[in-house]
């Protein structure tokens, strides 16, 4: 995928950049596998805004993606479509039987392919197998964490891990992060790398498009009242930042470490932080 640039005809034009369609083959999603999604602007069920900066934006369906293709089926890849809910492109595929599904879009992914999702499967973009079948080295996604629960891991465009070992029942897994964990070896990945590898190289250009994303402005802490923000007050300046940054609430950030799940430490054996130090 290229990506498409602009002619600086206006000031929001000039840098402006945007995905290149090509790649799709029909504007039409199947109806079956759509969902209609309320929006929530952030907000949790008692109506208070956890997840600040959404809201507004362009009207969208989900589409169903199936990241828990079950081991024994086989496909034929009909089109490359958009979701407008992720960053990769995603495939509608379809069973003999008339079943179809979507699943993430592989790169080179091509209408007429087949995928496999098989103990034996071929080891080629887009089929998916189980850890154990597959050989070490392979660039893989969309990874299951626990056996049977659907793809959690390497989802979002252009990226892959790749198996680096397998010993005692678990494979090595190297993340995009840098991390190396310890996965299953029951658990299934797809083969390659997801497709839409450009999309981290768009440039917005303008605050309007942000907004048609359904993304709200943000306004830095330091410019704010002391009554509104620990960065606020002052007069003028960086004042009332202090040694530690903060959220609006009080709490550190940038650096402070606010991972809660330590029970899965044991399965991490190299951290996503290690290559940093060096």
């Amino acid at each position: 995928m290229a990506i498409k640039q602009y002619n600086p005809t206006t000031p929001g034009r000039r840098g402006m950049s945007s995905q290149d369609f090509s790649d799709i083959t029909t504007k039409k999603p199947l109806r079956s596998l759509l969902v209609a999604q309320k929006r929530g602007s952030g907000r949790n069920n008692t109506g208070r805004i956890t997840v600040r900066h959404k809201g507004g934006g362009a009207k969208k369906f989900y589409r169903i993606v199936n990241f828990n293709l079950a081991i024994g089926t086989v496909a034929t890849v009909e089109h490359i479509e958009y979701d407008p809910n992720r960053s990769a492109r995603i495939a509608r595929i379809k069973e003999p039987n008339g079943i179809y599904h979507y699943i993430l879009a592989a790169k080179d992914m091509k209408v007429g392919q087949k995928i496999h999702a098989a103990e034996d499967a071929a080891i080629e973009s887009g089929n998916r197998l189980r850890l154990k079948n597959i050989p070490i080295g392979s660039t893989i996604h969309a990874i299951e964490m626990q056996p049977g629960r659907g793809a959690q891991m390497v989802r979002s465009a252009g990226n892959s891990a790749q198996l680096m070992a397998k010993e005692n029942g678990y494979a090595q897994v190297r993340l995009p992060s840098g991390e190396v964990r310890l996965i299953n070896l029951e658990c299934t990945a797809s083969m390659g790398v997801i497709g839409n590898e450009q999309h981290q190289n768009v440039k917005i250009g303008k605050a309007g498009r942000s907004r048609h994303m359904g993304i709200r402005p943000g306004v830095r802490g330091v410019v704010m009242n002391a009554a509104d923000h620990p960065h606020g007050g002052g007069d003028g300046g960086r004042h009332g930042m202090g040694k530690d940054p903060r959220t609006p609430w009080g709490q550190k950030t940038l650096g402070f470490k606010t991972r809660s799940r330590k029970n899965t430490s044991q399965f991490i054996v190299r951290s996503r932080h290690a290559a940093k130090r060096k």
